[in-house]
């Protein structure tokens, strides 16, 4: 492909598709690789509660349709396959999918974050039927219910603190009879009346498949292998999340758990024209809305970095406010 892009999006999810509405508006005509798995993990999430805007709630798959379909009306161009390799190291970036190369001046990376998961085939099958990877997302669909939650780090005691607020009982069960959270973290769990502790205990298997909805976890000490089938009515999986950045690492700046990145206050990475959004370089909030704003801000610096390029920085919508303020 000879044709040098103003911007190419790579990812599909809220991040994603914020950052093409904004620089298709801008008329920087973006092309947005947006993965064979369009959508984020918003596309296996069931109902959505918490995004503004969406009163009555609105199923992850259909919002990101309608966010694809918003990027679209503005001249957003989309190709539903992987990026299979990136090089970053000089301009234009080059980007391939297979054996066809795209060229861009500026590049967003929206790759986004996965779960980790227990690994059971009976967990997929109940997933969004009782089995979640987000307390702050599904939690208040579990008012007055009993939960279970799956994890021995911060994040596990996080998620099992915040769901006291709805259920009537959380159980956090970890492999360990020691935690990785923080001391401080733990003692908060270990005070709260309505969470208790199983350990050392791993889940060998989610029940209810049959009926189609989370009835029970099937737990086995991990000393003895004694198997207690405990009943529970959610199933929170607090073990992670891994971000997508296999193709970046070399090239990028990143932390140790492998996250993107940024200058403070901006998108900005290590290397000039290219900006990170969304959960590719957020492991604290990883919420829809705040990678949707995170999109924003990448495309607004993208078009802030292109228009100063070509010399005519305060036309850019991002340009710095109080220097635009002097001119």
């Amino acid at each position: 492909m000879n044709e040098i892009r103003e911007v190419i999006v790579i990812g599909g999810g809220p991040a994603g598709y914020t950052a093409a509405l904004y620089a298709a508006r801008a008329n920087l005509h973006p092309l947005v690789i947006e993965g064979f798995q369009w959508g984020g993990q918003l596309m296996i999430t069931s109902e959505v509660e918490n995004y503004p805007g969406y009163e009555e709630g609105v199923m992850g798959p259909q919002m990101m349709a309608e966010f694809r379909r918003q990027a679209e009306r503005f001249g957003t161009e989309f190709i539903t396959d992987d990026v299979t390799k990136a090089d970053l190291s000089e301009r234009p970036f080059r980007v391939w999918v297979g054996d066809t190369e795209y060229q861009a001046r500026s590049v967003i990376v929206a790759t986004g974050a996965t779960a980790r998961q227990l690994g059971l085939p009976s967990e997929q099958a109940l997933h969004g039927r009782g089995v979640t990877y987000c307390a702050t997302c599904d939690g208040a669909f579990y008012r007055d219910r009993e939960v279970v939650v799956v994890g021995g780090g911060d994040s596990a005691m996080e998620e099992a603190l915040f769901l006291t607020k709805f259920a009537s009982k959380v159980t956090i069960v970890h492999r360990r009879s020691e935690f990785r959270a923080s001391q401080i973290m733990e003692d908060r769990a270990r005070a709260h009346e309505k969470i208790e502790f199983m350990t050392p205990y791993v889940v060998d298997e989610v029940l209810g498949v049959e009926n189609g909805k989370l009835s029970g976890v099937r737990l086995r000490h991990v000393e003895t292998d004694e198997v207690v089938d405990f009943p529970t009515d959610g199933l929170f999986v607090a073990i992670g999340h891994d971000p997508t950045t296999k193709l970046f690492l070399d090239q990028l700046d990143h932390d140790a758990a492998g996250y993107l990145v940024t200058n403070p206050r901006t998108t900005e990475t290590n290397v000039p024209g290219v900006f990170a959004a969304g959960d590719v370089q957020d492991h604290t909030y990883r919420q829809a809305v705040t990678a949707a704003g995170s999109g924003c801000m990448a495309a607004l610096d993208a078009e802030r970095f292109l228009a100063a390029e070509e010399g005519h920085l305060y036309g850019a919508l991002a340009a710095p406010r109080p220097e635009a303020a002097e001119v």
